[in-house]
């Protein structure tokens, strides 16, 4: 994906969904439909500060029928980098942003029996989209939905309120944990579970499948990671011919097309592998915080996605 294939669109609706949650509605700049899309797709949205560009992926949650606007949330991280903090602080009804095409790493399988939905915190965000989805279709389904406690239950009572029973909520606040393995036991052949929320609620929903007899194809997750900020550090880049600082809170990506070089993108959380890029000198330690290297890549250290992981380096070059 290139910077130019992006959409114009402005703010068309805001709502506090709860106190770290913030719920845009986008529409196209002008007249026009937007591209359609389908449940757990995401978006990347450019946010164009007085000294920075923000670009960050964020799940589609409205109606995948509805082509004259999107449905995005976000949630507020005051350590963080400072996209979120724009979008909560700066952005305002009738600001205008850009947004690449919709991508979908997290599809329903349609061949499946049954759907199993299991999401905590804003994790649930591609899964409003996921349901919406189910519910024009026969195949049976049902959602399970962590939050943290009162007053950040707003998603979740939203989707109760539509789908009743199917949708089973826990208060993380009274101790209402899920019980993974008992909901995937003794579920019909051709099931198929879905998980977004917490690295280590991913990890328990897998385990728990697995330990119940579900095959890895069977099994599907998505997790994008926020680049975390560290340590500053210099990369030169070898095609390019360029050596660029990476700033303590910025990522590494972010750098190299500050920088001017094109690099290619789909999700920019570590999930899908597009930019991969080639280590060809290091001197020190790779901080690999993606899920697309498997640990063998990541032990040789000659790999590295630049989107969310770092070096601790006094040369590293890359093939770029």
């Amino acid at each position: 994906m290139k910077h130019a294939e992006t959409i114009p669109v402005e703010v068309a609706h805001i709502e506090q969904v709860t106190p770290l949650i913030k719920q845009f509605t986008l529409r196209p700049v002008g007249v026009g439909e937007l591209p359609s899309f389908s449940g757990g797709s995401h978006i990347v949205v450019v946010m164009r500060a007085a000294d920075r560009t923000f670009r960050n992926p964020y799940s589609l949650m409205g109606s995948p029928r509805e082509s004259t606007s999107y449905q995005i949330a976000v949630r507020r991280h005051d350590g963080g980098r400072g996209g979120s903090l724009f979008m909560h602080r700066e952005v305002a009804l009738g600001t205008q942003l850009e947004i690449a095409h919709p991508v979908n790493l997290f599809p329903l399988v349609k061949l499946a029996r049954k759907h199993i939905l299991l999401a905590r915190g804003v994790g649930i965000t591609p899964m409003m989209a996921m349901v919406d989805d189910l519910d024009e279709s026969s195949c049976p389904w049902e959602l399970h939905y962590g939050y943290r406690g009162p007053g950040h239950d707003g998603f979740g009572a939203r989707l109760r309120a539509r789908f009743g029973d199917r949708i089973v909520l826990y208060d993380d606040s009274a101790g209402d944990v899920p019980e993974f393995a008992r909901i995937l036991a003794n579920q019909p052949l051709g099931t198929h579970v879905y998980t977004c929320g917490p690295a280590d609620m991913i990890k328990a929903v897998d385990q728990a499948a697995r330990a119940a007899g579900w095959t890895g194809s069977h099994i599907h997750s998505e997790q994008f990671t926020a680049p975390p900020v560290g340590a500053p550090f210099d990369v030169n880049l070898a095609r390019s011919r360029l050596t660029v600082h990476v700033p303590a809170d910025r990522s590494l990506l972010e750098a190299i097309e500050a920088a001017g070089v094109d690099a290619p993108y789909l999700c920019r959380g570590g999930v899908c592998g597009q930019c991969e890029t080639d280590v060809l000198e290091r001197d020190g330690e790779l901080i690999h915080n993606d899920h697309w290297l498997s640990d063998a890549e990541k032990a040789g250290g000659m790999k590295i996605m630049p989107c969310v992981s770092r070096a601790c380096c006094t040369r590293l070059v890359l093939d770029r």
